[in-house]
């Protein structure tokens, strides 16, 4: 189990329970008392918070102003190309009732499904998104292009105006838009002018409902597809060129602002790179398709994004796990990179972003070194400041347990602590604290309140490979020690080493804190301990052997879950290192390629 491990009497780890991950229990995310500078941060979010929404409330009868002045379009000019792929299988369980959405399925059994209770918020905005009529698309009969628009006229009927049902949610509507306007051909295909003025309203209506909300306290990657969405709107419809001109402004502040220099996103989530991707992309194609060109910031953010995106990619094509990764899909990761113009190298030093990327023939790490996301766009980070993950070829060795996906919302709190992440832990405690921790205002769901904020990182290449330097101090306040980590990659690729120090700012001796230095395992590579319980054999499902120490130091070998397998939450196991930090501050450790003749005596 992730976190339960603990030091018995006389220094031995005690044995995690055999608990699968299907009967995990409740969250471990553990509300704490809050430090007087600690009170006083999250009363100053609270305040600016509060003043953005104010700021928004303020400029409403101004848009609504202008919204009434503006005059409705007309037709459609265009179609923006939808280049996600569908699944024409798909289109058949759509015809017959069955919606298999946000990891729930519903039978309507003949009903409309916008009017059927929602099973779960997840389910319901995915379907009211309309992202699954590319699978009619790709269908591509009668039967199916007549069932989208069956389907679309009854969202019409039911939920066409904006209320409060999760369908006039903003990043609900952005995806719809952009959905409504990639499939209009099939959409619109032989409809009376009735109907077709009808589905013109309701995109209308929700540019302006995106226009009104877009600055009132909307995550940095939710901003931004709204901003994607009623630009492609304006490119679209006849007569939008005034509207235009206000959205490429608005997208052109929100790329720089979500967009790092080195590609990365404020989030720093690798799933929210390439969904931006899907988006940014056909985005750039309506803009010739209309004989206008783009404005270089969406230029420039596409191609500082697909070489960022390769430097989470591992040899087995999957994405690393950091900040809300979860399953990759490899055919969106393949169609991503193909409309990459450079066929460029990955980055391997994203400092803005908070990133590196070692690699050396065929070993590669991937490191977090980086700081939170601010708080409106932390709801899927997770508190995993200086993890990494390590695979050779297209081996999977250490992992961070990943995101569980909307399959199992229960275990998502669990999978965001410091303890689900190949990193040190101080006391059972994350390195961030959660809104759920504390008493917060509802505004802050989710979110990370405040963590780590000094984290420097310092590389160094040379002939004889590559080396990391980083620390960070999200449990200085807590426990006055600054966690440093260093990364040492061989040329060879054989030998990653490492070492994991806990120091005090003044340079007196550390305080006495346990710890426990952890690396998940992933479910294919399997482990058995060696010289006496000082070793780890780790052999991987393409024949490699690795052997992990840590300096003679006793290892545990326990039970942990890795989220982010696309048939769900797998168990794993991790090795882990305990102590602590004032008998060892200092712990060296190493994962090395042996050789097939080596002797190792597995106890």
């Amino acid at each position: 189990m992730i976190g339960d491990g603990r030091r018995a009497a006389g220094g031995k780890a005690e044995p995690a329970s055999r608990t699968r991950p299907s009967e995990c229990g409740p969250p471990l995310t553990i509300s704490r008392a809050l430090t007087f500078a600690e009170r006083l941060r999250v009363i100053r979010l609270v305040i600016a918070r509060g003043a953005l929404k104010l700021r928004a409330a303020v400029k409403r009868p101004f848009l609504a102003f202008e919204e009434w002045r503006c005059r409705p379009p007309e037709r459609l000019l265009i179609s923006p190309q939808d280049i996600r792929t569908g699944d024409a299988t798909l289109a058949a369980d759509i015809y017959a009732g069955y919606f298999a959405l946000g990891g729930k399925i519903v039978n309507a059994h003949g009903r409309s499904p916008f009017a059927l209770p929602a099973p779960s918020i997840e389910w319901s905005r995915k379907l009211n998104s309309f992202g699954w009529l590319r699978h009619l698309r790709t269908a591509d009969t009668a039967l199916s292009r007549a069932n989208a628009r069956s389907l679309v006229k009854e969202f019409l009927s039911l939920r066409a105006k904006p209320d409060a049902h999760p369908a006039w949610e903003p990043d609900v509507v952005a995806r719809r838009t952009l959905s409504w306007l990639s499939q209009s051909p099939m959409l619109l295909e032989g409809v009376d002018y009735h109907d077709y003025r009808r589905f013109l309203r309701a995109l209308t209506r929700g540019f302006w409902l995106l226009r009104r909300q877009i600055d009132s306290g909307l995550a940095g990657e939710t901003q931004l597809t709204a901003a994607v969405a009623m630009t492609a709107y304006a490119l679209c419809v006849q007569g939008g060129g005034s509207l235009l001109k206000r959205s490429v402004a608005i997208l052109n502040d929100l790329l720089n602002r979500v967009v790092t220099p080195d590609g990365g996103t404020v989030s720093r989530n690798p799933q929210a790179m390439l969904d931006l991707l899907f988006d940014l992309l056909p985005l750039r194609q309506a803009f010739a398709a209309r004989g206008i060109s783009p404005p270089p910031e969406l230029l420039h953010a596409i191609d500082r994004m697909t070489p960022a995106l390769r430097l989470f990619r591992h040899g087995d094509g999957t994405l690393g796990l950091f900040n809300g990764m979860g399953v990759t899909s490899p055919d969106a990761i393949a169609i991503a990179l193909a409309y990459e113009d450079s066929r460029g190298q990955p980055v391997f030093n994203a400092r803005y972003s908070g990133y590196q990327r070692l690699e050396a023939r065929d070993a590669l790490v991937i490191i977090d070194a980086g700081r939170p996301p601010p708080p409106l766009s932390s709801r899927d980070a997770h508190a995993g400041c200086l993890s990494f993950e390590l695979s050779l070829g297209a081996d999977r060795i250490v992992v961070n347990c990943g995101n569980p996906g909307p399959q199992r919302p229960d275990l998502r709190a669990s999978a965001r602590l410091t303890a689900a992440h190949s990193t040190l832990i101080l006391e059972d405690a994350s390195s961030c604290l959660f809104s759920a921790q504390v008493r917060a205002p509802r505004w802050f769901d989710g979110e990370i309140l405040f963590g780590p904020e000094h984290v420097p990182a310092a590389r160094e290449d040379n002939g004889n490979g590559s080396i990391v330097l980083a620390s960070h101090d999200g449990y200085l306040r807590r426990f006055g020690l600054i966690h440093e980590r260093r990364w040492t990659i061989h040329a060879d690729g054989r030998c990653l080493t490492g070492r994991d120090r806990l120091v005090t700012t003044d340079g007196a001796s550390p305080a006495n804190a346990n710890y426990a230095i952890r690396f998940h395992i992933h479910p294919s590579t399997t482990l058995t301990q060696i010289w006496d319980g000082a070793g780890v054999l780790l052999e991987t499902p393409g024949g490699a052997k690795l052997a992990f120490e840590a300096g003679g130091l006793p290892l545990a070998i326990e039970e942990s879950i890795f989220f982010a397998a696309p048939e769900g939450p797998r168990a794993c196991e991790q090795i882990v290192i305990y102590g602590a930090s004032a008998d060892i501050p200092e712990i060296d450790w190493s994962f090395s390629v042996q050789r097939p003749d080596l002797p190792l005596d597995p106890v």
